[in-house]
């Protein structure tokens, strides 16, 4: 099984870049997409790729976050978070495939001032892990894709000594996913597999970030445990680029 996740920072934007003519040659199972900052009305068939099952899940705010998941297989249902706040920045979609559930997920940012900041702590804190704990014990299989907004360990961003105090490498924060991992019992699929230096799915537009690889790992897909040792293959995709982030590609043996 093969899953891709991607910020496309604008799906429309992607689009012009040429995103949907790589996807096509990918023979993805499941496409979990973030931050598509688009309606559905505002969608033509450019946006449905034929041969996919197409789910979007739009922000009421227009141009704003939202997520999506592209499906090979007909999902046996589709559902949102059980959060009004989260649906309303349409944060949040899942597909379940008999036992198997994929979701594509935004966690919010706290970059840009400090009531998100304290928005997004207390949503992955109060609510999220809460979540996650139970699913954890429900007996079905959960791969968890998208844009975490979280670098977890030093290894994961190139500037981690100047970054220690920014929104994405807060202690508090790195701290919630060892516990994600470590308690809860979840797995950072990538890392099961590569254990590389300069593994990176983000670069700022600032500067020649790009061009220097001075980037982050803030996109992830992470499982449940009942999925440890079935990733087989992963790539972070740097050929071409639709967006500030890049897609990361992984294989599943399921």
């Amino acid at each position: 099984m093969r899953i891709i996740t991607i910020n496309v920072n604008g799906i429309r934007a992607a689009e012009r870049k040429g995103f949907f003519s790589w996807l096509e040659k990918q023979n993805a199972d499941v496409v979990c997409l973030q931050e598509i900052k688009a309606q559905e009305h505002q969608l033509d068939e450019r946006f449905y790729p034929s041969g996919m099952h197409t789910y979007y899940h739009s922000a009421e705010r227009k141009g704003y976050s939202g997520t999506a998941l592209y499906c090979k297989s007909k999902p046996d249902r589709v559902i949102y978070s059980p959060w009004d706040d989260i649906n309303f920045e349409g944060r949040l979609i899942q597909a379940d495939f008999r036992d198997l559930s994929v979701i594509s997920i935004y966690l919010p940012s706290g970059s840009l001032k400090e009531e998100r900041q304290a928005f997004k702590m207390e949503f992955i804190t109060e609510r999220y892990l809460p979540h996650l704990r139970k699913l954890q014990k429900d007996g079905r299989k959960y791969i968890i894709c998208g844009d975490w907004n979280i670098a977890h360990k030093k290894i994961d961003l190139k500037n981690w000594q100047s970054n220690q105090k920014n929104s994405g490498f807060l202690p508090e924060e790195r701290a919630w996913l060892d516990k994600l991992y470590d308690e809860v019992g979840y797995i950072d699929a990538f890392r099961e597999i590569n254990q590389d230096e300069f593994q990176y799915t983000w670069w700022s537009n600032r500067g020649q970030a790009w061009l220097n690889n001075t980037g982050w790992r803030l996109d992830y897909q992470v499982v449940s445990s009942n999925l440890a040792g079935l990733a087989t293959a992963c790539e972070i995709y740097k050929k071409e680029r639709f967006s500030d982030h890049s897609p990361l590609i992984m294989d599943y043996n399921l």
